[in-house]
């Protein structure tokens, strides 16, 4: 298994594994739009993809985006997307993607890494303890406005 950044190269990888992450989340399939998504963050350098490689094939991908926390004055990274196939889950990808995320946070400056997940993604939230990440959902509600 190997774990890389994506480059624009990797877009049509990363873009097909991102339509499936995204009909995960029950979302209709629409791979030019996972594509021009991936392209344009990969492009424009919006965000970090890491994806996983096993045989030359793309199995998995971590999605990083740079960010800062205010009220404690310090730049942290937002995970927002992880994905694993499904031939692949359970063999420690989903880790290998979280801990490559993590150690590039670390090498960049960030004190932090944030993410969010489906209250229903008890395998994730299984994945993500196990990393050491904790619930901070008490302190804060999350809100949205759509534009």
């Amino acid at each position: 298994m190997e774990i890389i950044t994506a480059t624009e190269e990797y877009i049509p990888q990363v873009s097909r594994l991102f339509d499936l992450y995204r009909q995960f989340y029950k979302c209709k399939p629409d791979i030019t739009l996972a594509n021009e998504f991936i392209s344009n963050r990969i492009k424009n350098k919006e965000s970090i993809i890491f994806m996983a490689l096993n045989d030359g094939k793309a199995v998995g991908f971590a999605q990083i985006y740079p960010s800062f926390c205010s009220v404690e004055a310090i730049k942290i990274f937002i995970l927002y997307d992880l994905y694993v196939d499904s031939s692949i889950r359970n063999s420690g990808v989903g880790a290998l993607l979280m801990n490559r995320a993590s150690a590039y946070a670390r090498d960049n400056g960030a004190s932090r890494v944030d993410l969010m997940t489906a209250f229903d993604n008890a395998s994730g939230q299984h994945l993500y303890e196990s990393l050491g990440y904790k619930k901070t959902s008490e302190d804060f509600y999350n809100y949205s406005l759509s534009l």
